[in-house]
């Protein structure tokens, strides 16, 4: 990835030098995956999407990270191969495989803008599995409910034999905030002369 503050034609210009440069190395540049973009359209980068938008409720504009839609569709592959309606594995093993995916996927994604992402996974994992319950244990939907929800009528969480589903919902989220002169590799000093 490489930032440019210019026009279109001066990131071209900069592609076709990277290219020389890797050339005798041995390497060249993906066409597939090399694109000369504005800020504003975004781009993909190790599972995140980065694009330049306007703070909601201002005229400031900020640069912003967000899960990329590749990644979230790879977790929810994964998901489904596992909550198989046909599938006759043991739940238990079936939650704690779940659990060390999505724990390990949230991890790495927790410092993206992904609150409502986290909230509409969670949702689609709690279903996948109840449904695949429902077909495994024979369970019409008040069988689900005498199971899962507490005296109050409240929803306990999803569990079988005394392991519980992890829910991304419950991941805290703490962007990664520019830190300046603050940092201990010197961002600040980059492009200075020395």
């Amino acid at each position: 990835m490489v930032l440019t503050a210019g026009e279109r034609g001066d990131a071209e210009a900069l592609r076709e030098d990277i290219a020389d440069v890797l050339r005798p190395l041995g390497l060249r540049l993906s066409e597939a995956k090399t694109q000369v973009v504005h800020m504003s359209e975004g781009f993909d980068f190790l599972g995140f999407h980065i694009q330049w938008r306007r703070k909601r409720g201002t005229d400031k504009w900020y640069v912003y990270t967000f899960i990329a839609d590749r990644p979230i569709r790879q977790l929810k592959d994964k998901v489904r191969a596992l909550t198989s309606r046909t599938s006759q594995m043991n739940p238990r093993g079936v939650l704690i495989r779940l659990n060390q995916i999505m724990r390990g996927w949230a991890n790495y994604f927790k410092h993206a803008v992904a609150k409502v992402t986290l909230k509409s996974l969670a949702r689609f994992v709690w279903h996948r599995v109840i449904s695949w319950w429902i077909v495994l244990h024979r369970w019409k939907w008040k069988d689900v409910r005498r199971h899962f929800t507490d005296h109050n009528d409240r929803w306990k969480p999803l569990s079988a034999d005394g392991t519980e589903l992890f829910s991304l919902q419950a991941v805290t989220v703490s962007r990664y905030r520019y830190r300046g002169d603050r940092s201990p590799v010197g961002f600040h000093n980059w492009g200075q002369a020395s």
